[in-house]
């Protein structure tokens, strides 16, 4: 089987290497509609916890302080977020050594992954009326519209693409980690700040954004491929992860485009 896995992904999660070990004489193995199922359960569990995280999030804020409000949601928004993401980075690591908890650790990583956004929403929210809505509106036409335009093969996963695609994501990730560390001296780079709303920083976020959009035709391809190969049942929760993991990613910078594109009035 390890032959035929040519294909790459920009996405950590998927890559060549998560199929390498795998045998082909499992009898119950991955199909394309099982990961498409496991997707949806997995979307599902991060929406749902997210609108409680937002809720939770805002609500409490309001009726503590009152017009004073926004101070607290970002308080508490961090709180909520800082836990989000943590629990959900260890489940993410657990997710990606021990695939075969993939059918426990992945919908865990989606209700915690959910509360983080949730409250990350909530934040810019009390910042921006209405530009939670929009973000989830510009993901989702973003998703459904690559998806239509892979499955008609309009965009082919050419073997250059991918290249391509992973080579410029690993740039973003390099900007990411530099942005960190500078952050703990200091300020962090520019073209990250929610309030630079410089035609370079807004630059910057569309390119992002778009790079974050196809790796989705990515992670389409290899869940497609994967699906193939007879590799394990768990790994379509695996998929369904790998996924998600970039949908988050598409989300947030949609978040920041927008919160730098508001600041601008």
């Amino acid at each position: 089987m390890n032959q035929h896995l040519s294909f790459r992904s920009g996405n950590p999660a998927l890559n060549s290497k998560v199929f390498k070990n795998f045998s082909e004489s499992s009898n119950d193995t991955m199909t394309l509609n099982g990961a498409v199922n496991k997707t949806g359960i997995s979307l599902f569990l991060l929406l749902l916890f997210g609108c409680f995280g937002f809720y939770f999030t805002f609500n409490s804020g309001v009726r503590a302080i009152g017009i004073n409000g926004d101070a607290v949601i970002a308080d508490m928004s961090s709180s909520l977020m800082i836990f989000g993401f943590i629990v959900g980075f260890i489940l993410a690591l657990i997710t990606i050594f021990k695939k075969h908890l993939s059918p426990y650790t992945v919908p865990a990583y989606a209700v915690f992954e959910g509360l983080a956004l949730g409250s990350i929403s909530a934040f810019f929210s009390a910042m921006y009326d209405g530009i939670v809505f929009q973000a989830v509106l510009i993901t989702s036409s973003i998703f459904f519209t690559l998806l239509f335009l892979y499955k008609t093969r309009i965009i082919k996963a050419t073997e250059n693409f991918k290249l391509g695609i992973a080579a410029a994501t690993g740039g973003i990730c390099i900007v990411y980690i530099v942005n960190m560390l500078m952050s703990f001296f200091g300020n962090g780079l520019p073209v990250m700040d929610i309030n630079n709303a410089s035609i370079y920083s807004i630059g910057f976020s569309l390119v992002v954004i778009v790079i974050a959009s196809l790796n989705l035709v990515l992670d389409f391809d290899f869940i497609e491929e994967a699906s193939e190969m007879g590799v394990p049942k768990y790994m379509e929760w695996y998929g369904a992860f790998g996924l998600m993991v970039t949908l988050v990613w598409l989300y947030l910078e949609i978040l920041r485009l927008l919160a730098k594109l508001n600041s601008r009035r």
